[in-house]
């Protein structure tokens, strides 16, 4: 199959499930959201949205998960019932459905988000009127949706200083691979000028950015080669 049909079929592929967008959203209302993506445009990852959980529109880009599913290529696997906390506290559970092609290539997903916010809180009512002691549901990771990519790629930035416990200054080498690296697997670079975005948010060069990128790609763990500060 030559590229131009392999095209044709993953866009009729996302035709044939626009409607199903609906159909998942109106059977499941107000607490359902069903998001259709496009993988090959993460910046404007969203073809069809229906439901309003997450804020989503047509045109917006992909989330934090979307990234990763991508960065795994066509290894990727379905990620079914997991759960997640949007920015304003909101809890839920979603299913991610990668999209494939006749070949087997990983294109696209559907998305189908579920707000449980209310049912986690009518919950601990039940369990606080029966008298039984009920632990508070277990803290979800929180999750960046938006339209906007490069909201999604700053936060990722932040998660991993975070993690560190520091600013990129205060990183040796060993630790500004690992963060490349992990943004690397977590999707970032696939993303049009994320290299610069991630330049310009820990105040190097482009040249720079690239360089480290490279170095962590080519050497999983430590090297005593340096790196430009």
């Amino acid at each position: 199959m030559g590229s131009r049909e392999r095209e044709a079929e993953r866009d009729a592929i996302l035709r044939a499930l626009a409607p199903v967008v609906d159909g998942i959203a109106a059977t499941f209302g107000p607490v359902c959201e069903a998001v259709l993506h496009d993988y090959r445009r993460p910046e404007k990852s969203v073809v069809a949205v229906a439901g309003s959980v997450t804020g989503r529109t047509v045109g917006g880009a992909m989330s934090e998960i979307g990234l990763r599913v991508l960065a795994r290529g066509d290894e990727a696997r379905d990620e079914l019932n997991y759960v997640t906390r949007t920015g304003i506290g909101r809890r839920v559970k979603s299913s991610t459905m990668v999209l494939r092609d006749s070949t087997g290539a990983v294109f696209g997903a559907l998305c189908v988000n579920v707000d449980v916010t209310e049912v986690d809180r009518v919950q601990g009512l039940l369990a606080a009127l029966a008298g039984t002691a009920a632990a508070g549901p277990s803290q979800a990771p929180v999750t960046t949706f938006g339209d906007d990519i490069d909201s999604v790629v700053d936060a990722l930035l932040d998660e991993h200083l975070r993690r560190q416990d520091q600013t990129w200054p205060g990183l040796d080498r060993t630790r500004r691979l690992a963060l490349f690296r992990g943004l690397d697997e977590r999707g970032v670079f696939a993303v049009r000028r994320a290299v610069e975005q991630v330049a310009a948010r820990l105040g190097i060069s482009r040249a720079s950015a690239y360089h480290y990128l490279a170095q962590a790609r080519a050497t999983p763990t430590d090297s005593s080669e340096g790196a430009p500060p």
